[in-house]
């Protein structure tokens, strides 16, 4: 196995499942590979609002002159795009003796292509001499992969139904499972304005020293500027997150309390915190990308994301039509994302997607048909997203807007020739 593409090909073929949830055997391969850290450690869990919490803390990090690496997944187009080190992603070539580490350590065991794939970037960033580890929990918490790495300090973000068949079919079940990432005596951040009681009871339970919003640290604002006071700080006059979108000062509050936390270990100034959030960015996450049309990107795949997507479409004022290309896994539940975002969508473009978990363009049509009430308006169903994307276009007037939204694959899709900047036929 000579490239990335042979070891990512050898990590998908491992295992029958594409997710197997238990930590047993992570934890025997990272510590046949001596995993740790010796700075640091961020893990971040929770259904919307990791990928922004994870990109904001390393943006105020660098500007105040640390090292950070950092984790996350799914990735929009490139698989180096899950780790960077020091505010770069990381070189292929980089990856290749970290997945021969793993595979040298596995001894036979059966790991999934997330299991594999995280051990692979762990052991990279253990070996990079970096000041602070942030790491994105993938789909859970408790039996996630990040999981068999201590933190020193947890944030959660907010938490919704999604994935229900392996976290449980409500909040508090789910709750339950993100909560699995506090550990007894270090700070647990959350940042749910109305988080499940569930995490409330197993930080409690456990020992966690919890950081409530409203009770432990707070933030206010109005349109041109925000506030944040903490336990022992406070900052004012902050310019709004360089992401855009209703939640992002729930993440931004989150990730200064977390700073304040590591105070000790990690101190920042108030210039690294204004510079950071001013700098911060993070493609496919409300992105609005100019042109004629506008482009919007936006990685919304579930209720709460949705309807945090449809307020902030919302808010960008009058477009004469809005087109929406969408395509999604198929065991998403639909009804409640096109029940919210569908009286502002005046047409649809449905999308397959390069996965076998994805729905088929016809299958997402019919469930959009099958929504009581919906609004008559013409769809169509498309092969891939850069297919339904080239749809869009052709229907579309330059003063329209085009949305691409849902699985990370129907974004990325789009992107994967960069940033697309689009020129719609001028009606003459």
């Amino acid at each position: 196995m000579d490239t990335l593409q042979d070891w990512l090909a050898h990590c998908e073929r491992l295992h029958p499942k594409t997710i197997a949830l238990g930590l047993e055997r992570v934890q025997a391969v990272a510590q046949r590979m001596g995993l740790k850290f010796d700075c640091p450690v961020v893990t971040v869990a929770g259904t919307n609002g990791k990928g922004s919490t994870c990109a904001m803390f390393e943006a105020i990090a660098l500007q105040a002159g640390y090292r950070p690496g950092v984790y996350t997944s799914p990735h929009l187009v490139h698989f180096e795009e899950r780790c960077r080190i020091g505010g770069e992603i990381v070189q292929a070539d980089a990856l290749l003796p970290h997945f021969e580490r793993v595979e040298a350590a596995r001894q036979g065991e059966a790991l999934t292509y997330f299991e594999f794939t995280t051990l692979a970037i762990l052991g990279l960033m253990a070996a990079s001499n970096l000041d602070v580890a942030i790491l994105e929990v993938g789909l859970g918490g408790r039996l996630d992969a990040v999981n068999a790495i201590d933190t020193d300090c947890a944030i959660i973000t907010s938490i919704d139904l999604d994935h229900m068949e392996f976290l449980g079919p409500d909040r508090e079940s789910i709750g339950r499972e993100k909560a699995g990432i506090l550990r007894a005596g270090k700070p647990a951040i959350v940042s749910d304005p109305m988080p499940p009681h569930s995490v409330l009871q197993y930080a409690n339970a456990l020992g966690a020293d919890l950081w409530l919003l409203g009770r432990d640290y707070n933030f206010n604002g109005d349109k041109q500027q925000w506030n944040w006071a903490g336990r022992g700080r406070r900052y004012s006059g902050l310019a709004y997150p360089a992401l855009r979108g209703a939640n992002q000062l729930l993440n931004a509050s989150g990730v200064l309390a977390a700073f304040e936390a590591l105070r000790q270990q990690l101190p920042v100034t108030a210039q690294a915190v204004r510079n950071g959030l001013a700098m911060v960015e993070l493609p496919g996450r409300f992105q609005i990308v100019p042109g004629q049309p506008t482009l919007v990107l936006d990685v919304a795949h579930n209720p709460h994301s949705v309807a945090a997507l449809t307020a902030n479409l919302d808010a960008m004022g009058f477009y004469p039509t809005t087109h929406a290309v969408f395509g999604a896994m198929a065991d998403k539940d639909l009804a409640p994302m096109f029940a919210k975002i569908g009286p502002l969508v005046d047409r649809w473009y449905f999308t397959g997607l390069p996965t076998a978990r994805a729905a088929t363009a016809a299958d997402l049509q019919a469930r959009w048909q099958a929504v009581p009430g919906r609004r008559e308006v013409p769809t169509s169903t498309h092969a891939s997203p850069k297919e339904a994307l080239q749809a869009a276009v052709e229907q579309a007037d330059p003063a329209d807007r085009i949305l691409v939204f849902g699985s990370f694959f129907t974004v990325g899709g789009v992107l994967e020739q960069g940033v697309p900047r689009l020129a719609a036929k001028h009606l003459g």
